[in-house]
C-alpha cells in the first residue's frame, strides 16, 4: 500500500514535506506518492540532499492556498497537488491521504472526491491533544460548525474506535464538552446529544468541562466544530504562552543554572506536549484514511502524520466505523 502525500500542503512545503517523507521511508519502510510540480519537487530534493528512494512523484502543477475557496478543489483547482492526491486515492493507487494544506479544501475534497462512508452524516476532524497523563481525541475541531445531536453521537462512536484501534486505549471514555458536568446543563444541542450518547455503543461518562480536559478526564471529547475549534485554539495558545514563560524563567545566569539542574524533566515535559509526536488530525467518516497535518508542520510532524496514515489504513478502521454506524441505525440509536 502506498500513502499519497500532498507535496505543496503546508506553510513549509515542499521542503518540510519531502524531508518528512524521506524520514518516514527510513523509519517505517513505507512507499509514498508525492504530488505537486514535479520539477520543483525534484530540484528541492536535489538541492537539499533528500533521497527519493521509495518516493514516486506525480506531476500536479496547481496549488490551493489558504485564501482560495475550499470548493475550488473541485473545479478551478482540480489540477492542484491536493486534488491530485485525492484522485490517486480514489483510483486505488494509494491507500491513504496526507496533507498540511487548507482544512476547508481537505474536508470538501474528502467529502466529494473520496465520499463519506454509508450512513455517516458528517465527516469529523479529530485532533489528538496532549494531557497530564497521555492524550485525548477532540472531535469535531472545526470541520462542522453546526451540528445535530445524531452527528455528535456518531462523532463519539468514530472517535472511540479511533482511540481504541490506533491509540490502543482499551475502553475509551467518551465525554460531551459542556458548561457543567450535570446532565441538565447546556443548550438544546447538548441536552439532546447527551441523550443520544447515553444510548450509543460507547463508554459515555457524561458531560465534561473544558478545564478537566488537560487533566485527562476523558479519552474522547465530543463537540460541534465551533466549540471544538475554540477549545483547540485556546489549548494551542496556552501551550505557546507556557513555553514562552518557561524560557523567561530559565533565562539569565541564575535561570540557566537552575534550568541545567532540571533539564531532563524539561525535555520530557516538552516532548509530552509536542503535537509533532502525534502527527496530524484524522478526518473520520471518509471511505479512505485522511490525515490533516498541522499547517506549520516540520519534517518530524509530516513523518508522524505518514505513520498515522499507515496505522489508520492497516487497522481497517474505515470498515469498523461503517459497521458501527450501520449497527446504530439498525438499533435506532440515532435519529434520522
Amino acid at each position: 500500500m502506498k500513502i499519497v502525500v500532498d507535496g505543496f500542503g503546508g506553510d513549509n512545503a515542499p521542503l518540510a514535506v519531502l524531508k518528512g517523507c524521506e524520514m518516514a521511508v527510513k523509519e517505517y519502510g513505507v512507499e509514498l506518492i508525492v504530488t505537486g510540480d514535479e520539477k520543483v519537487l525534484r530540484k528541492t530534493a536535489a538541492d537539499n540532499g533528500i533521497s527519493l528512494d521509495r518516493i514516486e512523484l506525480f506531476d500536479a502543477p496547481g496549488v490551493i492556498s489558504m485564501e482560495d475557496e475550499p470548493t475550488s478543489i473541485l473545479k478551478e483547482k482540480s489540477d492542484s497537488s491536493m486534488a491530485a492526491a485525492f484522485q490517486l486515492v480514489k483510483e486505488g493507487k494509494g491507500g491513504a491521504f496526507v496533507s498540511g494544506g487548507s482544512t476547508g479544501a481537505i474536508v470538501v475534497g474528502a467529502t466529494f472526491i473520496l465520499k463519506r462512508m454509508k450512513g455517516v452524516k458528517r465527516a469529523g476532524l479529530a485532533s489528538i491533544i496532549p494531557t497530564a497523563n497521555g492524550c485525548y481525541l477532540l472531535m469535531d475541531c472545526g470541520a462542522n460548525v453546526d451540528c445535530r445531536p445524531e452527528i455528535l453521537a456518531q462523532f463519539g462512536v468514530m472517535g472511540s474506535l479511533y482511540m481504541q484501534k490506533i491509540m490502543k486505549v482499551e475502553k475509551p471514555r467518551v465525554g460531551l464538552i459542556n458548561i457543567g458536568s450535570e446532565e441538565t446543563k447546556g443548550g438544546e444541542l447538548q441536552l439532546a446529544s447527551f441523550a443520544q450518547l447515553k444510548k450509543a455503543p460507547v463508554r459515555f461518562t457524561g458531560n465534561v468541562e473544558a478545564r478537566e480536559l488537560p487533566k485527562g478526564a476523558v479519552d474522547v471529547a465530543v463537540a460541534d466544530g465551533f466549540t471544538g475549534n475554540i477549545v483547540l485554539k485556546l489549548t494551542e495558545g496556552m501551550g505557546s504562552l507556557m513555553s514562552a514563560k518557561l524560557k523567561e524563567i530559565f533565562s539569565g545566569a541564575v535561570g540557566k543554572l537552575a534550568g541545567a539542574m532540571v533539564l531532563g524533566r524539561i525535555k520530557a515535559l516538552k516532548k509530552s506536549m509536542d503535537y509533532t509526536e502525534y502527527g496530524g488530525a484524522p478526518l473520520l467518516g471518509i471511505t479512505s484514511p485522511v490525515i490533516k497535518a498541522h499547517g506549520s508542520s516540520n519534517p518530524k510532524a509530516f513523518m508522524n502524520a505518514i505513520r498515522q496514515a499507515r496505522d489508520f489504513a492497516q487497522a481497517n478502521l474505515t470498515s469498523e466505523i461503517e459497521a458501527a454506524v450501520r449497527s446504530m441505525k439498525e438499533s435506532g440509536e440515532t435519529a434520522e
